[in-house]
């Protein structure tokens, strides 16, 4: 059936082609309209023009906008786009747990995530936690994708979609260095360099970024971390008067990341008095990484009208967080959530985590959350497009086949901890705590139509997801893997994936478009569990009247199954296992509005404001209790976990040719930690909290500029998450000063 399905999909596209390719007009309206499509595979949108004339809703971050501030830290860059929830968890934007339209947020699991039109989650269909994340400070553009406008691009297609575009090859020789310094020696150098001749073109660039971390560890001891990047990409082409366009594009990105993270945080008491203090119990805590990608794009270009491109990808990406687990005493083996949760009732437990108390042999289990992750494939997408009359034309036929798998290998190694220092009493073997294999197949295909004539835009188009999860698990006694007490599970999923979006234009001022699609999230790997499914629908408007630019969008998305995981990241046991949370509503509001208020005063001078502001409100319709409690008992009319109802930005800034001063505030609203209705309780509850950031750039000369940041100007101290275990700390105020220089 899947072949079946391809070859008539392909087949129809290409009698399309053979019998509109003599009925392109070269009209002056043709000609305006082709320059509305952008067909490189390695972005969703390429341009804010394009953003102009989707059908549903999306968002672009150019290479100016993310220079402003030049964050490191995804949770910053992505603040101020409305639709976008997120917690932090370590405060440098390491692990971010990003939501699209009230996904779950846990690991960013349940969104499409792309580099350069690549999926890049770790192992997107068989484990989609992303506890890797590329590093934003590279990036050229981010695009985002929510409600019809995403139906492209899977396999998760309920909130949206991600695609972070790396540094392009330039057209002449050039580049840059970058380099900053602050609080907590912390830094950031980034330098690239690269050219393009007739045939071939060429980039290299490496970033570093590190520090040692806000968080004082009782024992001493930095908490920060050091992570390098390194890209490097050739071209080579045919002529530009070829009859036929070809291009090879190479690519070779690799990471490594080693963090002195952990996911013990702090009791409210001990939040209340210090929220930088971390445990001397989480002294070993480590995470230690490393990511290979590995590309090749080749693109033929029949006409301006027709391109077929082509990649083959490989990611690879191996972990080992080195963290305390569980604690045991003469109270018995407590895991560190329930213990930070109920302090209480762990006294001795408590104590030895702290320090205060010394142990006996083998009181701290520290785990080592050993994993390796495969994720490979190629995808190819055919787009062609035609001008008939005066009706435009669009068509993309997309196919991929991927697999990817997780190896986990886990043990665990035990302590004791003597005037707050911990030792190793028992050292654990290899594959005792972990040792099992989970794998995924795919083949995914696309067709999306796209037609324009006066004022209307249409978009119709469906995909088709059939995906294959097995899981082998070896079990504890079999280190070497014989089979001797092999368990395997199966599952499998066909499902088609519709949508339908529509633009029109009333003049160049204000369009209203709007769509209706099918949400889809795959499964976990055991026999006969259902995928995440609802039917999400959005209507909004965009205008340019008097100056004012904007958007106002308005989202329903029906969920008949939403699917929770079952990750030790939310305060579960890790085992990965998905379980059904039945049916929820979530509902908001999206509003974006860009104001200069200097437009019509001054030719010299820049003011620009920006708001925007995102209503999401969340709703289970069923009750039941979640797997291992992880988020409690739901009852219907509950609200979910981890998503605010209110959050806004608010940015205003001064430009000049010389020099420009931005500053930027951000309110997120309160959220709980466990579903429930009505007054949050305190020990169940984030608090709001409202952030203030401040840039400023110096341009010296046009190759030559200084710069300053400010995080958190106010020096506000507040909460962003009780997970993993415990309250977790905002960034504190930190100042960096930097350089830029570019040929």
């Amino acid at each position: 059936m899947r072949r079946c399905l391809f070859v008539a999909i392909l087949g129809m596209a290409s009698i399309t082609f053979q019998a509109q390719e003599q009925k392109v007009k070269k009209s002056k309206d043709s000609v305006e309209t082709l320059n509305e499509v952008i067909i490189s595979a390695k972005v969703l949108l390429g341009s804010k023009f394009e953003v102009e004339n989707r059908t549903g809703s999306a968002y672009y971050l150019s290479s100016e906008e993310l220079k402003e501030h030049r964050y490191t830290n995804i949770n910053r860059v992505l603040g101020q786009v409305p639709g976008v929830n997120f917690y932090e968890e370590d405060g440098f934007g390491l692990r971010p747990n990003i939501s699209l339209r009230g996904t779950s947020p846990e690991r960013s699991s349940k969104i499409t995530l792309m580099e350069d039109g690549v999926l890049i989650a770790p192992a997107p269909y068989s484990a989609p936690a992303a506890y890797y994340f590329p590093s934003i400070a590279r990036m050229e553009a981010v695009e985002i994708l929510k409600g019809s406008s995403q139906i492209q691009y899977g396999p998760n297609t309920t909130g949206g979609a991600i695609n972070f575009i790396s540094s392009q090859i330039p057209t002449d020789f050039s580049g840059s260095l970058f380099a900053n310094y602050g609080s907590f020696n912390t830094s950031n150098l980034h330098a690239k360099a690269g050219n393009s001749h007739k045939n071939i073109g060429y980039l290299v660039e490496y970033q570093n970024y590190r520090s040692d971390g806000f968080k004082d560890l009782d024992s001493g001891g930095d908490t920060g971390f050091n992570k390098d990047d390194i890209v490097a990409k050739f071209r080579v082409n045919t002529n530009p008067d070829a009859k036929v366009g070809q291009a090879l594009d190479l690519k070779f990105q690799y990471s490594d990341e080693t963090s002195d993270e952990t996911y013990l945080g702090l009791t409210e008491n001990d939040f209340n008095e210090n929220p930088f203090r971390r445990y001397s119990g989480s002294q070993k805590d480590q995470m230690n990484a490393d990511h290979l990608q590995l590309m090749a794009t080749h693109t033929l270009s029949f006409s301006d009208y027709f391109r077929i491109t082509t990649t083959g990808y490989l990611n690879e990406f191996s972990r080992n967080w080195y963290k305390l687990n569980d604690v045991v005493s003469a109270e018995g083996k407590v895991g560190i959530s329930n213990l930070l949760d109920n302090p209480s009732n762990f006294p001795e437990a408590f104590g030895i985590v702290t320090g205060r108390i010394n142990s006996g042999a083998n009181a701290l289990n520290v785990k080592n959350n050993n994993r390796e992750y495969v994720s490979k494939g190629v995808q190819t997408k055919l787009d062609y497009h035609w001008t008939t009359e005066n009706v435009f034309h669009d068509i993309e036929v997309g196919l991929r086949y991927h697999y990817d798998e997780e190896d986990r290998f886990q043990w665990v190694d035990a302590y004791n901890i003597n005037n707050g220092v911990m030792n190793l009493t028992t050292a654990g073997t290899p594959g005792t705590d972990a040792n099992r294999i989970s794998n995924a197949k795919a083949l995914a295909t696309f067709a999306m139509y796209r037609i324009k004539f006066n004022n209307w835009t249409f978009t119709p188009g469906i995909r088709y997801e059939n995906i294959t999860l097995a899981q082998e698990d070896f079990g504890k006694n079999d280190v070497t893997r014989s089979g001797t007490d092999l368990k395997t599970k199966e599952n499998k999923v066909d499902i088609f994936i519709p949508g339908v979006g529509f633009n029109y234009k009333f003049d160049n001022r204000v369009s209203l478009f709007g769509g209706v699609h099918k949400g889809f999230s795959p499964p976990g790997n055991s026999t006969g569990e259902d995928p995440e499914e609802s039917i999400n629908y959005e209507l909004g408007s965009r205008f340019n009247v008097a100056g004012l630019q904007g958007e106002l969008v308005g989202f329903y998305n029906d969920y008949s199954n939403l699917l929770g995981s079952d990750l030790a990241a939310t305060g579960g046991t890790g085992t990965l296992e998905q379980f059904n949370a039945g049916e929820v509503e979530v509902k908001g509001i999206e509003f974006l509005l860009n104001y200069d208020l200097l437009e019509k005063r001054s030719s010299q001078f820049r003011l620009p404001l920006n708001f925007s502001y995102t209503y999401t409100n969340t709703e289970f319709q069923n009750s039941f209790a979640s797997g291992e409690g992880i988020w409690g008992e739901i009852n219907a009319g509950d609200e979910m976990p981890y998503i605010p109802n209110h959050q806004f930005n608010v940015g205003i800034g001064l430009e000049h040719s010389k020099f420009s001063v931005n500053l930027n505030g951000r309110y997120m609203g309160e959220f709980r930690t466990m579903a429930g209705s009505g007054d949050i309780s305190n020990n169940e509850r984030v608090d709001s909290n409202f952030i203030i950031d401040v840039a400023a750039n110096y341009h010296l000369a046009s190759y030559l500029s200084f710069t300053g940041n400010v995080i958190n100007a106010l020096d506000n101290e507040y909460a962003v998450a009780r997970v993993p275990s415990g309250l977790r700390p905002g960034h504190p105020f930190g100042a960096y000063l930097g350089l830029n220089f570019q040929f």
